[in-house]
């Protein structure tokens, strides 16, 4: 079994102790980070070894951004996505057992829904679309897993109000038709709402301006696990978890983490 988690970290270096908590607590195999924060020599590496995720791929960006994922087996080398205009560092991928796994951080877009008028929204489109052009291209049978924060949450079950955030970045119909136009074209599975069905109500982030984020329940789902027709089956049932009890720790990062299980 391959148990595989992703978070959105909000800087890796201030929160490694959070990490490491989490990965010695949920007996994690592959993690997956978004916005670290830091460069590559500034990746706090003796840590992981320390929690037995020695091997790293890192795309690292100074002051905001960037991505990296952990891993206690060795990995090889996965095709590289040109889908960031910006050249921000986005997306990291690499090949664990024989599975492609791609980690992105997509854009968030702004405040304004509209691309001729905000250059952020026009970008994570153009991210987007280069993502699904980039998927098209894939056989569908081969072994491939997107993950990370991308931003948008789909349902009316991953917002806490559909009728308010649909003018909202990040549920706007724009975005969810968008969205789900990157999963039709690779048929991928939503793993985390195929485990727990709506209407549940899930999210996987809380803004930090909530004093108590379970109190206030204004809650987005912007924090994805996929995978591909060729990897799906082996997907332990129900075993996607959001971890939103980490979202209570001292000082958290405002995303929580979501693990899922492989049967490889």
């Amino acid at each position: 079994m391959l148990r595989l988690a992703t978070w959105n970290i909000n800087s890796v270096r201030l929160r490694i102790d959070q990490v490491a908590r989490f990965v010695e607590q949920a007996r994690i195999d592959v993690l997956l980070l978004q916005e670290i924060k830091c460069l590559e020599d500034q990746f706090p590496r003796a840590a992981f070894q320390a929690m037995g995720l020695p091997h790293l791929k890192i795309g690292g960006q100074k002051g905001w951004h960037g991505v990296a994922i952990a891993s206690r087996q060795p990995f090889t080398e996965a095709p590289v996505l040109e889908v960031c205009r910006e050249r921000h560092a986005r997306c990291v991928g690499v090949m664990v057992e024989g599975i492609e796994i791609q980690n992105f951080y997509i854009p968030a877009g702004g405040d304004l829904p509209d691309r001729a008028l905000n250059a952020k929204f026009d970008h994570k489109m153009d991210f987007y679309e280069r993502l699904t052009a980039e998927v098209a291209r894939r056989d569908r049978s081969a072994p491939l897993l997107l993950a990370g924060d991308f931003n948008i949450a789909p349902g009316e079950n991953d917002v806490w109000n559909h009728r308010y955030m649909s003018k909202v970045v990040s549920h706007t119909p724009i975005e969810v038709e968008t969205l789900t136009r990157l999963q039709a074209t690779g048929g991928f599975a939503d793993v985390v709402r195929d485990a727990h069905p709506d209407p549940q109500k899930l999210a996987s982030w809380w803004s930090y301006r909530a004093q108590d984020f379970r109190k206030s329940n204004r809650g987005l789902r912007l924090d994805h696990i996929w995978t591909s027709p060729g990897l799906t089956p082996a997907v332990i049932p129900h075993s996607a978890t959001i971890h939103d009890m980490v979202r209570e720790w001292t000082q958290p990062s405002d995303h929580c983490p979501i693990t899922v299980d492989l049967d490889l």
